[in-house]
């Protein structure tokens, strides 16, 4: 790689050039990671716990005081309408706090002692530690927030991190990083990295890292783990097909604007967009109309103005890839209900699609863009099992005002997350968060990725007096 080599950050919207970065070849790198790695063994560089308090509380004022510019840096670079990127700097904030709050829960416990002849005169107790070395790979779909679950959670653990933002919005991060260090944190603690795909492997499969936290698609998170170095742990985060079981009785003026919101936010460029929509036939024409009539009336276009509630896909090839898949499920029997039209060359409708087939690409694979699908079901355990039957478990939702049937269907539903009259969207930054099966391993959410970059040391003392 060549020193002049930059990475171009274009708008999703319009492509204009919104800035270049220089790009870090692998010796810079690799600089990078060694001091990473000797600020982890060099224990009387660790800040203690008050210090790490105090810096953080110090992001979050820095953090308040930018909102604006957290806001447009965010919705210019990855296409999340200004109403919802600035929900995502305000996450953000709250996030460096939960994870402020954490530290002082990164406690051990005791184990009991003296309960066989072989254990008398003992006191043990565990202590957690920090993991080592993190690793993090982010995705571009909320460019400020994951970064925080990523670099934030590490730092608070007491871990160095190397960061690498999604090659498509890397400014939020950058912008991110600048504020950590503004407010007192030692650079080599957080690092950024700005390269290529191969750097990047080989900077996550070295045996200095003991963490890799990667947020993305599947194919990628499930080789980089094939390869990472023994013993490194890891936490992969990967997309879901959210599906959705309506029944009869379901709040239809509660639930239609929570499913709208929770299929078309972000242009549907979320890991637990609604995408599949079971709903009981007694009222799912009905409710596949009333949705179309909602999500024709969505404003689409430019992230930037407040009046956007449905930006752009992050890419040009993301549109003509959505808009094969809607020709596809035309094709094979699916009815359009609204939508089937791309607005511009980075623009795509909202879509409600009828009840396509099952073996067709919309109903098999995350379609991560503004199209939701509605299926009409006559018995609720057949519209499980079809909301099982795919790979991809992650967050899903039951819409029903009778407990018992709310019981049951959660737990029936393959999945780590199940919401009870709620989209599948739906997600607080303390809570446990990620998929299972293909969907991913590991739990993000801040106090868990805390603890996951932690590990436990047992310590044993023995004297003629306990």
């Amino acid at each position: 790689m060549s020193r002049t080599e930059t990475l171009k950050v274009f708008s999703p919207y319009d492509q204009s050039l919104l800035r270049e970065i220089p790009m870090q070849r692998a010796k810079e790198v690799e600089k990078a990671l060694e001091k990473a790695y000797a600020l982890f063994l060099d224990r009387e560089k660790w800040l203690p716990p008050f210090k790490k308090i105090e810096i953080l509380e110090k992001v979050q004022e820095l953090m308040k005081g930018r909102i604006e510019e957290l806001t447009k840096t965010a919705a210019a670079e990855g296409g999340k309408p200004y109403m919802d990127s600035k929900v995502e700097v305000m996450r953000a904030i709250n996030g460096v706090k939960i994870a402020t709050e954490e530290i002082g829960r990164l406690t051990g416990k005791q184990i009991p002692m003296g309960l066989t002849k072989a254990s008398v005169n003992r006191l043990a107790f565990t202590m957690n530690e920090p993991i080592g070395v993190v690793a993090s790979i982010s995705a571009f779909n909320h460019p400020l927030n994951l970064i925080v679950h990523q670099t934030v959670t590490a730092f608070a653990a007491g871990c160095p991190v190397l960061v690498k933002p999604a090659s498509t919005t890397p400014l939020s991060c950058l912008l991110l990083l600048d504020i950590l260090h503004e407010a007192g944190v030692p650079e080599s603690w957080v690092q950024g990295i700005i390269t290529d795909n191969e750097t990047a492997e080989k900077l996550v499969t070295d045996q200095r890292v003991n963490f890799l936290s990667f947020i993305g698609s599947a194919k990628v998170g499930w080789y980089l783990k094939s390869k990472m170095a023994p013993g490194t742990r890891c936490a992969l985060e990967h997309g879901g097909a959210a599906p959705v079981i309506v029944e009869p009785d379901a709040d239809l003026d509660e639930m239609l604007p929570a499913l709208v919101k929770g299929g078309f936010y972000h242009a549907g460029q979320v890991c637990v967009s609604v995408q599949k929509v079971f709903v009981h036939e007694s009222i799912a024409r009905e409710v596949a109309e009333q949705m179309a009539n909602l999500a024709e009336k969505l404003v689409v276009g430019d992230p930037l103005d407040e009046k956007t509630e449905v930006g752009p896909l992050i890419l040009p090839k993301e549109v003509d890839r959505v808009e094969d898949w809607v020709k596809e499920a035309k094709e094979k029997g699916a009815e359009v209900l609204c939508g089937d039209k791309r607005l511009s060359d980075t623009c795509y409708a909202p879509t409600v699609l009828w009840n396509p087939p099952q073996n067709i690409k919309v109903s098999k694979e995350e379609i991560f863009g503004p199209v939701v699908c509605v299926y009409p079901y006559r018995d609720r355990d057949e519209a499980i099992q079809m909301a099982n039957a795919l790979d991809y478990h992650f967050q899903a939702a039951v819409f029903t005002k009778n407990i018992d049937i709310a019981f049951d269907t959660v737990q029936k539903l393959n999945a780590t997350a199940v919401m009870v009259n709620d989209h599948t969207a739906f997600r607080v930054d303390w809570m446990p968060f990620g998929g299972r099966d293909a969907s991913g391993e590991g739990l993000g959410g801040i106090p868990y990725a805390m603890h996951e970059m932690t590990r436990e040391k047992l310590m044993v003392v023995k004297s003629k007096f306990l």
